[in-house]
């Protein structure tokens, strides 16, 4: 079909303002990383807070200013400062090299997480080696298959394996004694306890960091990360020290409080996201038909829900099954679902609007 020549003037314009948004967009980032490097010299860290509320600020000024929408602009700058931040991130680990001279074994490093701190640890200029039975000749680190086929003289043990095999690994550390630095980064802490502490006792570095996180991460800004110290300070400060050239934030909680916490964080989460998920597979809605008349409140809890259900169903087993809090978690939900279900049958608009304002009071907590 032929466009009327006024049609196609148009859309020939906007195709040409579209090439020159996007070599704006890369004048910027390439503003940007002159920026980056100039704050390393600096000796200034990475993320400056006060200046991203300026920037996004100043973007919604503008564009009010210009009659236009205040939310896409600050989304947009929003997504524009996320991918500054990613090259800048990974320039700024790359330059540290904060782990030049030393060497790393990833046990469990044929896996998803342990591929992921691999490469992590290789672009701080760490020295990798791979722990895992199932590693292969086509993996980009040399690798053993079990941590008797060589010494065990690394700067740093980080164990990247499922929980049980995790407590395994720990086990069989305290016979061998390595020299260094040993990190598990298990989500459950509960099942490598006594390993963790029969470590400590042995006088052996050991430290535990569960990253908030999986292994599809890019972009580490507001990632969290959360830190375990178990009284070794050596092992902390390295520990600690893996994430501080990164924008992720650092939390740390005590043996004691990490799976309660965890527990809320992601065994009430992933298990309302299953629920969420199974209750539409059993019922007779065309999915299709769904996604054609779907509300922005469905749409958003089924994106959720469908990243929980297509993760590693072993370990999200694992994370409801060894968390001991778990359970109490579980009975809070069915009453908070028995509740709501109550208050409908019965036609109560009182009792459910004070169930919508209790939980709006909670989730205000968090800002």
């Amino acid at each position: 079909m032929t466009l009327p020549p006024d049609l196609k003037a148009l859309r020939d314009r906007l195709d040409v303002l579209d090439g020159t948004l996007l070599d704006t967009v890369l004048e910027r980032q390439q503003i940007i990383a002159a920026i980056g490097e100039a704050k390393r010299g600096m000796g200034k860290p990475l993320r400056d807070f006060a200046r991203e509320k300026d920037v996004l600020d100043r973007a919604g000024r503008n564009a009010e200013a210009r009659g236009l929408d205040a939310a896409l602009a600050h989304e947009l700058m929003k997504l524009l400062i996320q991918h500054s931040l990613t090259h800048q991130e990974h320039a700024h680990i790359r330059a540290q090299a904060s782990g030049a001279g030393r060497r790393a074994l990833v046990v469990g490093g044929a896996g998803q997480m342990g591929r992921w701190f691999a490469g992590f640890l290789d672009s701080q200029g760490w020295t990798v080696e791979l722990c895992d039975p199932n590693a292969s000749e086509d993996d980009a680190f040399p690798a053993r298959r079990s941590l008797s086929d060589g010494p065990l003289d690394h700067d740093l043990v980080l164990i990247a394996t499922g929980l049980r095999a995790s407590a395994d690994v720990l086990a069989d550390l305290l016979k061998l004694r390595p020299t260094g630095v040993i990190v598990d980064i298990a989500s459950i802490k509960e099942p490598l306890r006594p390993g963790l502490l029969a470590l400590k006792e042995a006088g052996l570095q050991i430290a535990s960091l569960h990253p908030m996180f999986g292994p599809s991460a890019v972009l580490l800004a507001d990632r969290h990360v959360v830190l375990i110290d178990l009284g070794c300070t050596r092992a902390t400060e390295l520990a600690r020290s893996l994430f501080a050239n990164t924008t992720a934030v650092q939390t740390e909680l005590s043996l004691e409080a990490h799976d309660r916490v965890m527990a809320e964080v992601l065994g009430l989460s992933h298990a309302l996201n299953i629920a969420f998920a199974l209750a539409l597979a059993e019922g007779p809605g065309d999915g299709s038909l769904l996604e054609q008349v779907s509300s922005s409140t469905f749409e958003a809890q089924a994106g959720v829900a469908r990243r929980v259900v297509h993760e590693n169903p072993n370990l999200y087993f694992e994370i409801q099954t060894e968390n001991p809090h778990n359970a109490a978690q579980l009975e809070r939900l069915s009453r908070a679902l028995a509740e709501l279900s109550a208050s409908i049958s019965a036609g109560d608009a009182t009792r459910f609007r004070a169930l919508m304002d209790k939980g709006r009071a909670r989730l205000a907590e968090r800002g």
